[in-house]
């Protein structure tokens, strides 16, 4: 698998000797995408040996929380609370629609008919690109109103099947609902054909998939897995519930453990969104995510809150150029010509190099 922290590709993945190697974390911030160093402060996943250790700990975790409070103060930030706050009230509006099952849509395409200029150049480009199934999982107490607008987005840029579903709100355990999750591909497979599909996770859902695709070999179904605002190091928010959910989630927790074991089989490519304005990942960079063995490119977004990620046009742009290619790295828009996202910046609808 090739590494996204400067190691070799490793023996086995097609193409693992010739595609380019990305820039360790991509920056999405203020309007300016480009190459960032590696990004410090997350709380340790180790529990400390004495209480020397204890108090370091919280003295670091207390100066990482310190820091992320700054984002907040900037006219982005600003601007990014204002718009969580509408999204979230819009959210509420149609929470109840997302109680109802999803109703089908075609996807079966045999004449580029009807079709948008989008959807046709993405159709005529690469088909197995446009017909390999999506499938999107929601967060915690919510459901699949969340990714109203994404889906609608991805449809519209020429993905024939893209699809959502609903866990039980009252899921207590990560490890059950990746089994539910895994059954739930499997009828999507049978369903289309695809033998490897795509996921995108918002919150717990990126964490419930990543622990499928981990541990229970999902990544033999999974080609792509978009992780958006997912506490991949934990979160400090799940210390104040004393459920069982919540004891998973906290940081050094044992499932974090079992996360961090060796994983150099797994192919699945990972893309994973995290924000300096996150409200519920504490501390923000515990979003991002580090194992050796994975296939990652994490990408820091600026001033989008935690409910605001799967609705923000410039993630939305990324994940559709990233899924329209089915590359092993995801570093190219068109293999060999177009450099994804690297010294790209993005000016109110413009791009210029």
């Amino acid at each position: 698998m090739t590494r996204r922290d400067g190691g070799g590709p490793g023996p086995g993945v097609p193409g693992s000797g010739s595609e380019p190697l990305l820039a360790p974390v991509t920056a999405i911030s203020g309007g300016i995408v480009g190459s960032a160093g590696s990004i410090t402060g997350a709380v340790p996943a180790q529990r400390a040996p004495d209480g020397h250790g204890s108090a370091a700990a919280r003295r670091s975790t207390l100066r990482v929380l310190r820091e992320d409070v700054r984002p907040l103060l900037t006219p982005a930030g600003m601007r990014g609370a204002v718009v969580e706050t509408v999204w979230m009230s819009a959210h509420l509006a149609i929470y109840p629609f997302g109680l109802l099952r999803e109703r089908p849509e075609p996807s079966d395409r045999y004449a580029l008919e009807g079709l948008r200029p989008a959807q046709r150049g993405l159709a005529v480009r690469d088909i197995e690109a446009a017909g390999t199934p999506i499938l999107l999982v929601h967060g915690m107490v919510d459901n699949r109103a969340i990714f109203t607008v994404l889906r609608r987005r991805l449809r519209r840029r020429g993905f024939g099947r893209v699809v959502t579903i609903n866990y039980s709100p009252v899921t207590n355990d990560i490890r059950q609902a990746a089994r539910d999750l895994a059954a739930e591909v499997e009828a999507l497979i049978a369903q289309t054909g695809y033998e490897r599909i795509h996921l995108v996770g918002h919150s717990l859902g990126g964490l419930i998939a990543r622990y499928y695709v981990q541990r229970l070999g999902g990544d033999e179904r999974v080609h792509t897995l978009v992780t958006l605002g997912t506490p991949h190091a934990g979160t400090l928010t799940a210390c104040l519930v004393p459920v069982r959910l919540c004891r998973q989630l906290r940081p050094g927790s044992d499932l974090y453990d079992e996360l961090a074991e060796a994983a150099e089989r797994c192919r699945t490519r990972f893309i994973v969104y995290w924000s300096d304005l996150d409200q519920v990942i504490l501390p923000h960079a515990n979003a991002r995510l580090e194992h050796d063995d994975l296939s990652v490119r994490n990408v820091r977004v600026h001033g989008v809150g935690h409910m605001s990620l799967p609705l923000d046009g410039r993630v939305v742009h990324e994940i559709s150029a990233v899924l329209s290619q089915l590359d092993w790295d995801g570093t190219t828009l068109r293999a060999g010509v177009t450099p994804l996202l690297e010294e790209t910046v993005v000016t109110r609808g413009r791009r210029r190099r």
